[in-house]
């Protein structure tokens, strides 16, 4: 969605070593945001986008707007909501009961995306990791593409690198890295042996305690057999997922424990 950053082109630079041609689309989707000013204050720089992508050798960057994607489609400027794509079983809870909607939006706009390139390949960061398995569902529906996923690139203080990073101030910056040290404290647990949902996702939640943010969701999910609640029982494959609220801006971060 623009405001391009080095996790961005790790992916365009994975897409360029397995392919011939790479293509990159910008559009800040007014599909899947269920906030208007979190849309309105979006960061947006499409000339340094495009600066940025060159830079790394992508052969096409390209955007347009909502009616081009859907021409003759919208109804007062949107579009009606019977024609927003289900996006299937992984949207449950989370993401999806924190932003009602929004894995509607993306769906719908990828899977236009997906008919207006017809891309072979397509690459997604794991930092959104909701959103690609959402991502994977659709196209596994569709029979095509083939869907990439890219590991989360950090800063080095471990911060998950995101657009909505530029919109921190210094003191939410500083305390923004505690969210990867809260993962990895979990993670340390489960390499313990530790394998109850319930106790991992309580050091989670501690781990982010203490740093000012307003914690929306600290839970702990089964990636392969995805439910809106926390699973029960012992768990043989899981992954710890995290979002918080710093000051105005919302902050997503996940890690595979297993």
């Amino acid at each position: 969605m623009g405001a391009l950053h080095a996790g961005h082109l790790e992916l365009v630079r994975t897409a360029l070593a397995q392919n011939d041609r790479v293509v990159v689309s910008v559009f800040v989707n007014p599909l899947q945001f269920n906030n208007p000013a979190d849309l309105e204050r979006y960061p947006r720089d499409a000339d340094a986008d495009a600066r940025l992508l060159d830079g790394v050798g992508c052969q096409m960057m390209f955007t347009g707007t909502l009616e081009e994607f859907f021409p003759g489609e919208l109804e007062g400027g949107a579009l009606p909501k019977e024609r927003l794509l289900d996006p299937g079983p992984a949207a449950l809870g989370l993401e999806g009961e924190f932003r009602p909607g929004h894995f509607a939006g993306v769906a719908t706009i990828v899977d236009r995306l997906f008919d207006v390139v017809g891309p072979e390949r397509a690459y997604f960061g794991r930092k959104d990791y909701q959103q690609c398995l959402v991502v994977r569902d659709l196209a596994r529906r569709r029979g095509n593409p083939e869907v990439v996923l890219c590991p989360t690139v950090r800063e080095d203080s471990g911060l998950a690198l995101s657009s909505r990073n530029a919109l921190l101030d210094a003191t939410q910056r500083a305390a923004a890295p505690a969210i990867h040290g809260a993962l990895r404290a979990t993670r340390a647990l489960w390499q313990t042996g530790e394998r109850d949902a319930d106790i991992l996702a309580a050091v989670l939640t501690r781990g982010l305690a203490g740093h000012g943010f307003v914690v929306e969701y600290a839970e702990v999910r089964d990636p392969e057999c995805w439910t809106a609640e926390r699973p029960a029982g012992h768990l043989e494959q899981a992954v710890a997922l995290v979002a918080v609220q710093a000051g105005a801006v919302r902050l997503i971060d996940n890690l595979p424990l297993s």
